[in-house]
């Protein structure tokens, strides 16, 4: 069984990390703040290298690796975001990424991925779908495979935004954080949990893509549809690893709807004048669908991610003038 990553662990991920990316912004918002009735602060990993919090883990991970495993090459699956940070990562050590994604997956990423140096294949009608193919091709080739959940590497690289958290805002009161496989919320408790319990750690999740939360509210792995628009968090089935540490450390779990996020996705635009992903502005949904159990506490947002497309960017403008 995979070991949990520890918060030595994280600390170590930030020493090897900082080599490769700078620190995210924590930035104050007047105009959340009054909307929501506290005090908003939004974590800003979309301004990574590659748009989204993944890339830490890449990095991390792929840094780990052993030399023979570079040769070999690393394969994996991904909606977009976690191919990026692989892809990104690759190119940095040098190592061959090969990613399979879904038949429609986002453009966008699509082509970041190969201006990145990646190969992409394309395989079945979801993200769970190019998960299985991968997983089995990875094995019949002999190729590195890269869970895009159950790795502790992984989950201890994208923890070291947390400690950036709590640095820049020692007494935040929570924080709200995008759940699609869980690995961010994961590191997010890992460092939480570690450094002061009494942040309340919240995850938030796609209702028409539910698999994690319905993991964590049984405390057993559970399959589930997949019908969510906000690719980053639209997945079939939950991930053994994170959701080990988010039963034993994530405060709460919200699901919020499509037209929640979508409408989330022009509050954050307006407001902050950065653009999210579906998956990234999900903690703003959630936080406006718990304004009032969050009136005048300290609440950090994690922008997870600013891929959108311009496909979905129209959609989500066009509806709001609807």
């Amino acid at each position: 069984m995979l070991q949990p990553p520890t918060f030595q662990d994280v600390l170590k991920a930030r020493q090897v990390i900082a080599s490769y990316l700078l620190r995210t912004p924590l930035h104050f918002y007047q105009a959340l703040s009054d909307l929501l009735s506290c005090q908003v602060y939004v974590k800003h990993e979309n301004h990574q290298p590659v748009g989204v919090f993944k890339a830490r883990g890449g990095i991390y991970l792929v840094s780990q690796m052993s030399q023979a495993e570079r040769q070999r090459g690393v394969m994996t699956a991904s909606t977009g975001n976690h191919g990026q940070s692989i892809a990104y990562a690759g190119r940095l050590f040098g190592v061959r990424a090969i990613i399979g994604v879904p038949e429609g997956a986002n453009p966008g990423k699509v082509a970041a991925m190969r201006a990145l140096g990646a190969e992409v294949q394309f395989h079945g009608a979801d993200f769970d779908a190019a998960r299985e193919v991968v997983e089995r091709l990875a094995e019949k080739e002999g190729y590195r495979y890269v869970h895009s959940g159950d790795e502790p590497h992984l989950i201890a690289g994208v923890g070291t935004y947390a400690l950036e958290i709590l640095e820049d805002l020692p007494d935040v009161e929570t924080i709200i954080v995008p759940v699609g496989g869980g690995s961010g919320a994961a590191g997010v408790c890992t460092v939480v949990k570690a450094l002061n319990p009494a942040v309340e750690v919240i995850g938030v999740q796609s209702a028409a893509a539910p698999a994690a939360f319905k993991s964590w509210k049984a405390k057993k792995l559970v399959e589930d549809k997949m019908e969510t628009f906000a690719e980053g968090v639209a997945t079939r089935t939950a991930f053994a690893l994170p959701q080990r540490i988010l039963w034993e450390h994530l405060d709460d779990f919200v699901l919020v709807g499509e037209e929640d996020l979508r409408q989330a996705i022009v509050l954050m635009l307006q407001h902050t004048h950065n653009l999210a992903e579906g998956a990234g502005a999900a903690s703003l949904a959630a936080a406006v669908k718990y304004k009032e159990r969050l009136a005048g506490r300290k609440v950090a947002l994690v922008l997870s991610g600013g891929n959108l497309s311009l496909e979905k960017l129209r959609w989500a403008l066009a509806a709001e003038a609807a």
